[in-house]
C-alpha cells in the first residue's frame, strides 16, 4: 500500500477514466501509479504523451534495450513497482531472466554487447549523475546524436517514474514473480 491512496468515490476526469479502464482490461486491474498520477489529471495528461512518445514503434531504441534501461534505472531507484513492471515487459520483449539478472554486473556479462552496455553505462551514469566525457565518447561508437538525445529522454523519464514511485512507497503488483527482478546493489 502506498503512502497517498485515492479516497473512496474519488472521481477522476473522462480521460483519466478511459486510460484506467484501458488498463483494467489490459492488466486485469488499475495500477497504482497511474491512480496516484490522476489525481493531478494535467500532469497526468502530460505524462500520458510523453511516455507515448519514448515508446513508439518508430523509436531508434529498440524494444529490448529501452526495457533493459527502464529495469536498471528502476533497480537504481529502489522502485519495486517499476522493476516489477518492466521485467514482465522485457520478458513480452525476449528478454530472459538472465539478461534481468545480469543487469546488476552488466558490464561483465557475456548477455550484452559493446553498444548495450555502453547505454546502460550511461543509464547508470545519468541516473547516478555521475557523467564524464569518456562515457559519452563511448556511447557515441555505437549511437547517433538523435538515438543518444531519445536514450537521454528515456532515462529520463523512467528516473522521473520510479522516484515518484518509489517516494509514495507504490507497491509491486506481482506482474513478474522472478528473483531476477531485484533491486540494483551497484
Amino acid at each position: 500500500m502506498s503512502y497517498i491512496e485515492t479516497p473512496p468515490g474519488h472521481r477522476f476526469p473522462w480521460y483519466v477514466r478511459l486510460f484506467l479502464a484501458n488498463q483494467r482490461r489490459r492488466y486485469g486491474r488499475e495500477l497504482e501509479p497511474a491512480r496516484l498520477w490522476g489525481r493531478s489529471p494535467k500532469v497526468f495528461a502530460g505524462l500520458s504523451v510523453l511516455y507515448g512518445a519514448i515508446d513508439r514503434k518508430s523509436s531508434p531504441i529498440e524494444p529490448a534495450l529501452r526495457t533493459l534501461i527502464t529495469v536498471l534505472v528502476s533497480q537504481i531507484n529502489w522502485c519495486v513497482f517499476c522493476v516489477d513492471i518492466n521485467s514482465a515487459t522485457g520478458f513480452k520483449r525476449g528478454l530472459t531472466e538472465a539478461h534481468l539478472a545480469a543487469l546488476r554486473e552488466f558490464e561483465v556479462s557475456p548477455l550484452f554487447d559493446a553498444r548495450i552496455k555502453a547505454a546502460l553505462a550511461y543509464a547508470a551514469a545519468v541516473t547516478k549523475n555521475e557523467m564524464d566525457a569518456n562515457l559519452m565518447v563511448r556511447l557515441k561508437k555505437y549511437f547517433n546524436d538523435d538515438a543518444i538525445i531519445e536514450l537521454t529522454a528515456l532515462i529520463a523519464f523512467q528516473n522521473l517514474s520510479s522516484k515518484f514511485n518509489s517516494a509514495l512507497d507504490v507497491a509491486s503488483q506481482g506482474f513478474c514473480n522472478t528473483p531476477a527482478a531485484v533491486k540494483y546493489q551497484g
